[in-house]
């Protein structure tokens, strides 16, 4: 059967804006033995609940090439939608949502994880474990103690689990294992035994450790820089339907860097990543868009988008959004909800001087309309980190 799993392996490798610092492990001994009997310790069982979504690990922080960020251009009058983001940063990893091999028999374990019910998840896949030394049901065990589901959180406990079904070939269990190694977790930091395990996990077919992988190939650290490598580990991706894959791999495209210079497919898979909601591809894919890059173009189709990730929270979004309101520019002209876009985009970081003029030059009552709406937009948003 298929079972998304809610946020369930700790995540791969963050790429951010600003690059957290690299970390890294050494493998732990697996269980001597597969254990016989084991009762599950008194948890709390009495409803389903919706696993609580966890923040990521953050065991690597992968830095550009100096040479190959391409600046992005800086706004000028007249009042156009300009390139947002310069290659880097690539999008976080989302954390994988891995598929179990079907097997004769229902699989209740996984079906009471997907329903909250730990304690029955545990004791179904400890039955599994012990009766066919099942693999799915090592690396659910692994799950449950990664994260404290109805057990005591033990990192050692799960690390351990994930070892032994990593040795039978589960990828899901590498692929965790792989993350606790570069992040620390159950044992000391081994970068080098991190890497070897995302390697076989993404040989295996695993999504997201090949996007892992794809961007170590970046990097230029673990291995020789290879951004041919890495697009072809990000075309698994891509074409498996994950966001951040077809995101990374239309900046590639985008550049011509590892694969050919295509912008009708970077457009494309900008396309694919916004439609399942990657913020940064909804940006790129919306000024795609509205200057007919690799794609017809669509001012109003733009707008929409724009529009769409600025209600996000994007602050390069809210100001192509001002700038198409204050020049009418597929969206009828609306000189308050410029300003305050602006204002909103400002105080989110993107700086405007055209836009400063703009508002300026505004009737008194339009601009402290706008500076009225743009203060109570920004009262209902939630504090940056």
């Amino acid at each position: 059967m298929t079972m998304t799993r809610p946020s369930v392996i700790a995540a791969g490798i963050i790429v951010a804006a600003t690059w957290a610092a690299a970390q890294e492990l050494t493998p732990i001994a697996p269980p001597a033995i597969i254990p016989t009997q084991v009762t599950p310790p008194a948890a709390q069982q009495s409803r389903p609940e919706k696993p609580p979504r966890r923040k990521p690990v953050k065991p690597l922080a992968l830095r550009p090439a100096p040479k190959s960020a391409p600046k992005s251009a800086a706004p000028k009058p007249p009042p156009a939608v300009e390139g947002a983001n310069s290659f880097w940063p690539a999008p976080p990893l989302v954390p994988a949502a891995p598929q179990v091999r079907g097997r004769a028999e229902p699989d209740v374990a996984y079906a009471a994880f997907q329903q909250g019910r730990y304690l029955t998840a545990f004791q179904e896949a400890t039955r599994l474990v012990n009766e066919k030394g099942d693999a799915a049901s090592m690396t659910l065990l692994g799950e449950l103690y990664a994260h404290g589901y109805g057990v005591p959180q033990d990192d050692t406990k799960a690390a351990s689990w994930y070892s032994l079904a990593a040795d039978r070939g589960d990828r899901e269990a590498m692929f965790a294992l792989a993350m606790f190694r570069f992040g620390g977790r159950g044992g000391p930091r081994d970068r080098d035994a991190a890497t070897e395990m995302l390697a076989k996990a993404a040989k295996l077919g695993q999504v997201a450790a090949a996007y892992n992988l794809a961007l170590l190939y970046i990097e230029g650290q673990q291995f020789p820089q290879d951004f041919a490598r890495a697009g072809e580990l990000l075309r698994i991706g891509a074409n498996a339907g994950n966001p951040e894959a077809q995101y990374a791999l239309a900046t590639l495209c985008k550049e011509g860097r590892g694969v050919p210079k295509d912008i009708a497919e970077a457009a494309r898979l900008l396309g694919l990543a916004a439609q399942a909601g990657n913020l940064d591809a909804e940006v790129e894919y919306a000024i795609a868009l509205f200057n007919g890059t690799g794609i017809a173009k669509d001012e109003s189709a733009a707008a929409a988008v724009f529009r769409k990730a600025a209600l996000r929270g994007s602050p390069i979004a809210q100001n192509r959004l001002a700038r198409i309101l204050a020049t009418g520019r597929g969206l009828p002209p609306d000189p308050v909800s410029a300003a305050k876009w602006h204002i909103v985009a400002k105080a989110g970081g993107e700086s405007d001087a055209w836009l400063d003029d703009f508002v300026e030059k505004l009737k008194p009552a339009e601009r402290e309309a706008g500076e009225r709406d743009a203060k109570s937009w920004l009262a209902g948003q939630p504090p940056r980190s």
